[in-house]
């Protein structure tokens, strides 16, 4: 349980360094207190923390679909940005997907 709610966190704190670097704060902040959601132990916040992690994998996609454009555009490899945020927009989908255990829905009722 620990080892994925550490997952968890490393993603939402991957997620929130992206944010950072636009300078857009509410969200960075919301990716901060995404993995403190889980302190509530009801099922509602297994799920909402679930869905964020939807959302930020589709975040990664659009940045990643974004940098393509922009590469395509100035001629340049996008290969292994391609790469990179493929591998972090599934790694961000992985965490949700290991919230989805029996062990961590017996602690969710």
């Amino acid at each position: 349980m620990k080892l994925r709610i550490t997952l968890l966190a490393l993603s939402a704190i991957l997620l929130a360094a992206h944010f950072l670097r636009t300078f857009t704060i509410i969200p960075m902040l919301i990716c901060l207190a995404a993995p403190f959601i889980l302190l509530i132990k009801k099922r509602w916040s297994l799920l909402t923390v679930q869905a964020l992690t939807v959302v930020g994998a589709g975040i990664w996609l659009v940045t990643l679909n974004g940098i393509i454009q922009q590469r395509l555009f100035e001629g340049r490899s996008w290969t292994a940005s391609g790469i990179i945020l493929g591998v972090v927009a599934g790694y961000t989908l992985l965490t949700g997907w290991l919230l989805n255990s029996p062990v961590v829905k017996e602690k969710y009722p």
